[in-house]
């Protein structure tokens, strides 16, 4: 119930301010109210979603400082977290990353671009697990939702897919130094496309 929750306003099924109203979506869904309320409470501390006053939450409208916020908070966390991967990963890490950019760029080629963000998010995630470090990676699991949300917003999957190829080649390289460079720009580029998105969102909704 959760994923299928998550996954509305991850696709735009449900849009920023919709109501969730329990009984509603139980009724849609053809479900117990319980599962609809254990799901709903589980988006509103991923941050996906907002109780009111009222009886009911609605999807979170992401403003420009919310970008900007967890931007700052990624820029740091993601660029050690890459730095530590690549000092520290072995022929399994590398193979698994390989596997993951390869299944992003196949995507890419066939015009999926749903399958491209969902494969650059887990490119991401990944080097956070590569890091060896579980302090990095439990605060990694408390936004990885917010995460694909970001990449949601980020359509140009050709110009993303090129990015990571660099970043790939740094990390097998294991050139931090690269590294530092790369990442910061890389999630700027994120960052700036997600504020584009709400702008034109909030122009066409006014």
């Amino acid at each position: 119930m959760t994923n299928a929750l998550r996954d509305d306003i991850m696709l735009g099924r449900r849009l920023p301010g919709a109501r969730l109203i329990e009984r509603d979506i139980a009724a849609e869904l053809g479900v117990s109210r319980l599962p609809v309320r254990e799901a709903i409470k589980a988006l509103v501390g991923e941050g996906l979603a907002v109780k009111t006053p009222r009886t009911w939450a609605v999807v979170r409208e992401f403003t420009i400082k919310d970008i900007r916020d967890f931007a700052e908070f990624r820029e740091a966390i993601e660029t050690l977290a890459w730095v530590l991967a690549a000092q520290r990963h072995d022929d399994h890490g590398a193979a698994l990353m390989r596997a993951t950019f390869a299944r992003e760029s196949r995507a890419v080629e066939s015009g999926d671009i749903a399958g491209a963000q969902a494969a650059s998010a887990q490119f991401h995630t990944m080097a956070v697990g590569l890091s060896g470090n579980d302090v990095l990676q439990e605060l990694a699991e408390s936004y990885v939702t917010r995460l694909r949300w970001l990449f949601g917003q980020f359509e140009e999957v050709v110009r993303m897919v090129d990015d990571h190829r660099v970043i790939l080649d740094a990390f097998l390289a294991r050139d931090v130094d690269a590294l530092r460079e790369l990442i910061p720009g890389h999630l700027a580029e994120g960052r700036d496309a997600a504020e584009r998105r709400l702008r034109a969102r909030t122009e066409r909704s006014g």
